[in-house]
C-alpha cells in the first residue's frame, strides 16, 4: 500500500498554484467541477487524449447505436464556467514525473502541477489471437461506435460478439432489436458469470436466447479469418462461427503506462489508498475505474470498480480532499461509496448495489424477492452480512435494497 498519511505540507497561497487533471472523462470533468466548487482558486488544467470533449460512455452500447443523434446526445456539461479551468484535447500524457511534478504530454509540452488527477480510465482489451489487422471492432469511445455504425451497411447482418460481460450483453440486445442476427462467443458458461453468478446469469442469457440471440458459450475463438464473404471464427471446441462483423468485448486495460519509472504500484491500476491518494507524499489522486483503491465499508482490500457511479462519486469526493490536502494538509474523511451499476438489454433493467463479484459461493446468493424468470432481487452474502444486491425490474424497490446493503454492512 502506499503510504496512507494525510499529512502533507499545505501551500501558503492557493492563487499561485495549478492542478492537472489527466483524463477528460466523466471522472475526470466531475473531479475538475468538485475541486473549482470546493474554492481552489489557482489555475486547473484538464486533459484529454480524444479530440472529443467529455462525454457519457454507458449509452455507446445502448441508445447512442440505434439512435441516429449524434455527438451532442452524449456530450457531457459542467456544473462550472467554461473559462473557470483550461481543457487541452486531443493529446494525452506521455510521462509521469511524480518528484519534478511534471506531467509530460504526446507533443512534448510540459505542464508542472501542485495537485495531479489521473482520470485516464481503462482501453479495450484485445485478443491475442491469429486475426486480420483490420475489420475488427471494439467499443469503448465515440469513434469506436461511429466506426461501428459505418460497418452496419445493411439490415440483417451476421455479427459475432466475442465477449459475455455487460457490454457483450447490451449490444447483443441493441443489435438484435435493429434487425441483426447475433451471436455471442465466449469461454464463459453463462452470461455475465463473474459479477452475478451462474442462477442470474443464466436467467439473463435465456432472456437473450428468446429474443433471437446465439449464445455459443463455454468456448473459446482461437482464430479468425476474413474473407469476401466476411469472417469465420475457429473456437477450441471445433466449432466454427461465420460473421459479417466481430465485436470484441472482452473486458479493459488500465490507461497507466505514462506513469511507469515512478515506483508506484500499477499491476491493475493505480494503487491508492482509502483517500485515492498515491505515491509516497504530494497532493496525487486517482478517481473512477483507473483507481484501485480500499473500500472501507466492505473491507481493506484495493479494487478497482469499473461503474459509472464511482465515476461519479470519486469525482465529487476528490475535490474536497484536494483543496484540504493543498491548505491544510489533511484529508478530512476516507471515500466510501456504495457501489451502483445498472445494464438495460432489451426490455430488461438490471440494477445492482454494493459489490455481488465479492461472493463466488453459489449457497450465499439468495432470492429476497421475485422470480429468477420475471422479475426478482438477489441478495449476495458474506455470512450473515449483504455486500450486494442485484434486481432485475422491481424499479420500486431499488432504493430500500441499497438501504438493506448499507445497512447490513454497517451492522457486522
Amino acid at each position: 500500500m502506499p503510504n496512507a498519511s494525510n499529512r502533507d505540507r499545505g501551500l501558503t497561497s492557493l492563487e499561485r498554484s495549478r492542478v492537472v487533471v489527466v483524463g477528460a472523462s466523466l471522472a475526470g470533468l466531475r473531479s475538475v467541477d468538485s475541486i473549482l466548487r470546493a474554492g481552489y482558486s489557482g489555475e486547473v488544467i484538464l486533459i484529454g487524449d480524444e479530440r472529443h470533449p467529455p462525454y457519457n460512455r454507458p449509452p455507446l452500447s445502448k441508445e447512442a447505436l440505434s439512435s441516429s443523434e449524434g455527438f451532442d446526445a452524449i456530450k457531457l456539461r459542467s456544473s462550472t464556467k467554461p473559462d473557470s479551468y483550461k481543457m487541452i484535447l486531443g493529446v494525452g500524457a506521455r510521462a509521469l514525473q511524480l518528484e519534478e511534478k511534471t506531467v509530460i504530454l504526446e507533443d512534448d509540452t510540459l505542464i508542472e502541477f501542485d495537485g495531479l488527477v489521473v482520470a485516464t480510465g481503462l482501453r479495450s482489451r484485445a485478443l491475442a489471437i491469429p486475426k486480420p489487422k483490420n475489420g475488427i471492432f471494439s467499443l469503448r469511445s465515440f469513434d469506436d461506435l461511429e466506426a461501428i455504425k459505418g460497418a452496419l451497411i445493411r439490415a440483417g447482418m451476421r455479427i459475432a460478439i466475442i465477449g459475455a460481460g455487460f457490454i457483450g450483453a447490451e449490444l447483443a440486445g441493441t443489435l438484435t432489436n435493429l434487425g441483426h442476427m447475433v451471436t455471442i462467443v465466449a469461454p464463459e458458461e453463462v452470461l455475465m458469470q463473474r459479477p452475478l453468478g451462474n442462477v442470474l446469469g443464466g436467467a439473463i442469457g435465456r432472456h437473450h436466447r428468446e429474443r433471437g440471440v446465439e449464445l455459443c458459450l463455454g468456448r473459446l475463438p482461437l482464430e479468425i479469418e476474413s474473407g469476401s464473404d466476411g469472417f469465420t471464427l475457429y473456437c477450441d471446441d471445433g466449432t466454427i462461427i461465420r460473421a459479417d462483423l466481430v465485436i470484441e468485448a472482452i473486458g479493459s486495460i488500465p490507461n497507466v503506462e505514462w506513469m511507469q519509472q515512478n515506483g508506484l504500484d500499477l499491476g491493475n491500476g493505480v494503487l491508492c489508498d482509502e483517500t485515492l491518494r498515491f505515491g509516497h507524499g504530494g497532493a496525487n489522486f486517482a478517481v473512477g475505474d483507473v483507481a484501485r483503491f480500499p473500500n472501507l465499508a466492505f473491507d481493506e482490500v484495493p479494487r478497482r470498480i469499473e461503474h459509472w457511479g464511482i465515476a461519479v462519486d470519486s469525482g465529487r469526493y476528490l475535490g474536497k480532499a484536494m483543496v484540504s490536502l493543498l491548505t491544510s494538509g489533511t484529508i478530512p474523511t476516507s471515500f466510501k461509496p456504495m457501489p451502483a451499476f445498472w445494464s438495460d438489454q432489451f426490455d430488461l433493467r438490471i440494477q445492482s448495489f454494493g459489490i455481488p463479484g465479492l461472493v463466488v459461493d453459489p449457497s450465499q446468493i439468495r432470492i429476497l424477492e421475485g422470480d429468477i424468470d420475471t422479475e426478482v432481487a438477489m441478495g449476495y452474502f458474506q455470512e450473515e452480512t449483504m455486500v450486494g444486491v442485484v434486481l432485475i425490474g422491481l424499479g420500486q424497490s431499488h432504493m430500500k435494497y441499497r438501504d438493506e446493503v448499507e445497512k447490513s454492512l454497517k451492522s457486522r
